[in-house]
């Protein structure tokens, strides 16, 4: 085995003897009341639940785990923090309003965007993006372009000549997380640093569960709406360590990763599986508040679960396992979520 998955794997396991983080505990969720009678009796324990596990979780953070924020005040630029990397496909203004936003998060050290394209960006269009940081005003992190020959999605998790820092914060050119959110993923990303910490997840469920034959449906936000369960966070919008773009690039197998070029689709959950394969553990996934300002994308494409659900197939058989581990913990940041909390009880009662 590489030194880089020991480093990884030591990582981990620290990481999970320490805050329980990949632990496989699941939680049940709260039964429906089968009887209109008592409505105000289950909303009232359904409030209680709520109130519980995110005062369990957030009392383990603070804990465990120091203010990212007050690191972030020693320096404009919050030292020792996190590289974005921003893939992007002809939607300039986009991704100018992605690295204005970016740029000016404290904590950011460096935004890098990911350029894939077969002509490279001409010199107006270079300056107005590498400029665009300055909108807002005050410090801002250095932008750079990484410029790819090849128009491939294997281009989001080539290795960055450079790069610094151990945590990456992966996102589309058409997402957009709130600074304070952002931050408070940091956070969770560094109580488990061998992990995907993301905003969007996603769940792999078999197909026939009683049967011998393992095949797997892909799960979209609405099933893990519905069961609370996932055993992914897609790199759209996700923090991981850095040497897993190594292990992407020149350890994964070549098969996934020509899958991958072929179809134009699933580069994400490639990166789950070698996640999940390297910890043997599950993604976290962080609530919170993100905006899509963009109106399009491959998910919008017919049949794109069915393609999905493919490479699940396609990618366990290469594997020769499934390795995804599902889970129901959620990272929730309590100081915006007692409104929340409060809110339910009114509307309960």
């Amino acid at each position: 085995m590489v030194p880089k998955l020991l480093l990884l794997q030591k990582l981990q396991a620290a990481a999970d003897r320490r805050y329980g983080v990949g632990s496989g505990r699941r939680y049940q969720l709260p039964h429906r009341h089968p009887s209109a009678a008592g409505r105000f009796t289950a909303c009232f324990v359904a409030c209680l639940l709520a109130l519980a596990a995110v005062t369990t979780f957030a009392l383990a953070l603070t804990l465990h785990r120091p203010d990212p924020a007050a690191a972030y005040a020693a320096s404009p630029r919050g030292g020792g923090g996190y590289a974005v990397v921003i893939n992007t496909w002809k939607r300039y203004d986009l991704l100018r309003r992605s690295v204005a936003h970016y740029s000016g998060c404290a904590g950011v050290d460096v935004v890098y965007i990911v350029w894939s394209e077969p002509e490279e960006p001409t010199e107006d269009l270079r300056r107005s993006i590498l400029n665009c940081s300055r909108w807002g005003g005050g410090a801002a992190a250095e932008v750079r372009l990484v410029i790819n020959t090849e128009d491939s999605l294997n281009n989001r998790f080539i290795p960055i000549q450079g790069l610094t820092t151990d945590a990456v914060f992966s996102v589309d050119d058409d997402l957009i997380v709130p600074c304070s959110t952002l931050r408070f993923a940091f956070g969770v990303w560094q109580s488990a640093p061998s992990a995907m910490v993301g905003f969007v997840p996603r769940m792999h469920w078999l197909a026939d569960p009683g049967s011998d034959t393992k095949e797997y449906r892909y799960g979209s936000w609405w099933s893990v709406w519905w069961t609370g369960t996932y055993s992914m966070v897609l790199s759209k919008a996700s923090f991981f360590h850095r040497q897993y773009l190594d292990l992407y690039t020149n350890h994964m197998l070549p098969s996934i990763r020509d899958y991958v070029n072929e179809n134009r689709n699933c580069e994400d959950i490639a990166m789950s599986f070698l996640v999940a394969n390297v910890t043997g553990a599950p993604p976290v996934w962080v609530q919170g508040r993100i905006f899509e300002i963009g109106s399009s994308g491959i998910s919008s494409l017919k049949g794109h679960g069915l393609q999905r659900s493919r490479c699940l197939n396609t990618f366990s058989a290469m594997y020769g396992h499934m390795p995804l581990v599902a889970t129901t913990v959620k990272a929730v940041d309590s100081r915006t979520s007692w409104f929340c909390i409060v809110r339910l009880a009114y509307l309960c009662a």
